[in-house]
């Protein structure tokens, strides 16, 4: 049984920054990775994908990005790299394949039961990550046994795939670069559409990220969100990175001959049956991306940069198909594979506290988990719109650990 005052679960950029944050108070602590540092990068992502996020959102807490190419993407080599780089340079005390098993709560604090022994901690940080399962619908397994069915966790390249065609199902981020990866793969491809967001790539001359962060939109606190749990569950945006960078939405797809489709609904006997209200979804899109640019544009007119970037610019309207797909048999399209790019969520099977919702999310106040002495980073707009992005983590790490701080403090005048 060994000691320390803070566990730390996950050494992927959330656990990173914690630990640097808590070094900075001199609170001793452990991170327990079941893999390698960055893990998720290294073994949960496709071999093409690189980061939505150009290379000078990659900045950490004490390390901010001095390469060559801010306005290009890492791929996930580069990911982990960097992460390796990060960790060495924060001198985490990481304890690497070693997983968690099952917290429970003990007077002290908690403990901690690994597959390599267990441990004692008074205050315990969660930053597995939030992306641990690939959630499928439940009538995924309504599937005909000879479809192969998998999800952008088990998929690597097209060369993994039969030469056939694929249904891809969900179009926000993931869903989109596969379709678009296995239709150039010369594959046929449909694409099942639900709700998504739309944005391009690059927008009066600079990166759409660019715009967001300088305007406030990655900025916005969770508290002023009209609805809380929606805001972060909002699909991830259709970007795509890569060189050159190139804007990805439904009009590109279908330029290079991917079909869309309304969202998948449900599947009997080998038939997929897709809702009838793609262009209400479509148009959805259309308008609050319209509504964002609206929103850059008045920025950049207060800021009185009007001069100083490229003119106004709007996009046109996702088309829709002549002939939308209601239903689709599978095996007459010659489909042999579905993917599943329906989400993720955490998996939090081995936390035994009293601090899951009935939908198996944690209960916590930005990040600050309804049980003593626990917290958790990472997730979705947590605290802010940027809070699961590699330059969000910083800040809320920083408040977390100052209140974890407080926390101990306060545990110690009442013990004394």
């Amino acid at each position: 049984m060994r000691k320390v005052t803070t566990l730390i679960v996950g050494a992927g950029q959330a656990g990173l920054a914690m630990s640097r944050e808590l070094t900075a108070r001199s609170i001793d602590h452990v991170l327990l990775e079941r893999g390698e540092v960055a893990n998720s990068w290294r073994t949960e992502r496709w071999d093409s994908l690189r980061l939505l996020t150009p290379n000078w959102m990659s900045a950490l807490p004490g390390m901010p990005y001095l390469g060559t190419s801010p306005d290009g993407f890492m791929s996930m080599g580069e990911t982990v790299a960097l992460l390796d780089r990060y960790g060495a340079q924060v001198a985490a005390p990481i304890e690497a394949n070693t997983t968690v098993q099952e917290i429970q709560s003990i007077d002290s604090g908690y403990l901690v039961q690994t597959d390599r022994g267990s441990w004692k901690c008074r205050t315990l940080v969660i930053a597995s990550g939030a992306c641990n399962i690939a959630s499928r619908p439940r009538w995924s397994s309504e599937l005909p046994g000879k479809i192969a069915s998998l999800t952008p966790m088990d998929y690597r390249a097209p060369d993994m795939l039969e030469p056939a065609p694929v249904l891809v199902v969900g179009a926000s981020a993931s869903g989109a670069q596969l379709a678009r990866e296995i239709q150039l793969s010369g594959r046929d491809v449909v694409l099942a559409t639900g709700e998504h967001v739309r944005a391009p790539r690059r927008y009066r001359g600079l990166d759409i990220m660019h715009w967001m962060e300088a305007c406030g939109i990655f900025g916005r606190r969770i508290e002023d969100a009209d609805d809380a749990r929606r805001a972060r569950r909002v699909p991830s945006i259709q970007l795509s990175g890569g060189d050159p960078a190139e804007t990805l939405d439904l009009n590109s797809l279908q330029d290079i001959g991917v079909r869309i489709a309304g969202r998948a609904m449900g599947c009997s006997s080998g038939t997929i049956q897709f809702s009838g209200a793609l262009a209400n979804v479509c148009a959805l899109a259309d308008l609050k991306m319209n509504r964002m640019l609206g929103e850059i544009d008045a920025w950049i007119d207060e800021q009185g940069l009007v001069g100083a970037v490229e003119p106004v610019e709007r996009f046109r309207s996702t088309e829709l198909p002549d002939d939308p797909l209601l239903s689709l048999d599978l095996a007459r399209a010659g489909i042999r594979t579905v993917i599943w790019a329906t989400g993720y969520r955490p998996d939090y099977r081995w936390l035994g506290l009293p601090v899951l919702t009935p939908r198996g999310e944690l209960r916590h106040d930005r990040g600050v988990v309804d049980a003593p002495g626990v917290y958790v980073l990472g997730l979705p707009f947590m605290r802010t719109r940027k809070s699961s992005f590699i330059a969000g983590v910083g800040a809320d790490a920083a408040a977390l650990a100052s209140h974890l701080h407080d926390y101990l403090a306060c545990a110690s005048r009442a013990a004394a």
